[in-house]
């Protein structure tokens, strides 16, 4: 079943809060950060530039588990450079087709230099099953002669 939405639709739903941190922060900092604030991953910027996404995979894949320690590991030694990024006018499908493909859970959004969001698979998962609870509801309605 395909999926209709917009990015832009996800975002107008979620809190319009975008968490950052600086390249040369810790790696402490930023798993302190995304605990703080019950998120996966956050952006990294430098000069209000995305730059890159750390996230708890960052983490437990290039810190803890190479033995490494995150008070003294620098958010730049392991964040993921060059992120995929989308658009607000790209669609739900499209964004889900992305992070299948290139195996990501966080996708920034960005419309032409600025940041106005972060997608996570989790938030697409939700539109996807609200939209398939309203397409049901529709046809159940159709089906039994209440047009909605």
């Amino acid at each position: 079943m395909k999926v209709s939405g917009t990015i832009s639709a996800i975002l107008k739903g979620k809190k319009s809060e975008v968490w950052t941190i600086h390249p040369d922060a810790t790696v402490f900092e930023a798993i302190k950060l995304m605990a703080e604030k019950n998120i996966g991953a956050v952006l990294v910027t430098e000069n209000n530039r995305l730059v890159g996404v750390i996230s708890e995979r960052d983490y437990t894949r290039k810190v803890m588990l190479k033995g490494k320690t995150s008070r003294e590991t620098k958010v730049r030694e392991i964040f993921t450079t060059a992120p995929l990024t989308i658009s607000p006018n790209d669609s739900v499908d499209e964004a889900m087709r992305e992070m299948s493909t290139n195996r990501v859970r966080h996708l920034p959004v960005v419309e032409g230099e600025s940041i106005v969001g972060i997608v996570s698979i989790g938030d697409l998962v939700n539109w996807t099953i609200t939209a398939q609870d309203v397409a049901i509801d529709q046809l159940q309605n159709y089906i039994h002669g209440n047009p909605a």
